[in-house]
């Protein structure tokens, strides 16, 4: 058994993020395992690039309301307490609203060479004020 009492907070990586985003691990595995998970804190208005991942992704929602967007352009509304899971392949991207913050719980399973996540290009401002409308609409 491994007590672990903390992990350090870092600023999400500007090339992969827009605004604030605060990562702390919870398990960076090595082989034979593969789960891999963090959480991860967005302020206002902040949010992910679009990215996929090879075996999907699975968002625990901890604190807070949040958006996530696919590329047809469906977009739900996450608050605390939710599970979103992203299938296989699929590009999409997720952040806080525009007025609160978001926290969740990530969690990816790799494909033996990393965690499996392609990141792309950022979501633009007008994507992200389109998805706001499609939700709040």
């Amino acid at each position: 058994m491994e007590h672990i009492t903390s992990t350090p907070t870092a600023k999400a990586p500007a090339e992969r993020f827009t605004g604030d985003v605060y990562l702390n691990p919870i398990e960076t595995p090595s082989e034979p395992a593969r789960l891999a998970s963090a959480l991860v804190r967005f302020t206002p208005g902040a949010r992910t690039n679009w990215h996929s991942h090879a075996n999907g992704q699975v968002l625990y929602i901890t604190d807070g309301v949040g958006l996530v967007g696919t590329r047809d352009g469906s977009v739900v509304r996450v608050s605390a307490g939710q599970t979103l899971k992203c299938p296989a392949g699929e590009e999409h991207w997720h952040g806080a609203t525009e007025t609160t913050l978001m926290a969740h719980i990530a969690m990816v399973v790799g494909n033996g060479e990393g965690d499996g996540t392609t990141w792309l290009e950022p979501v633009t401002d007008e994507q992200y004020t389109a998805a706001q409308a499609a939700v709040t609409s």
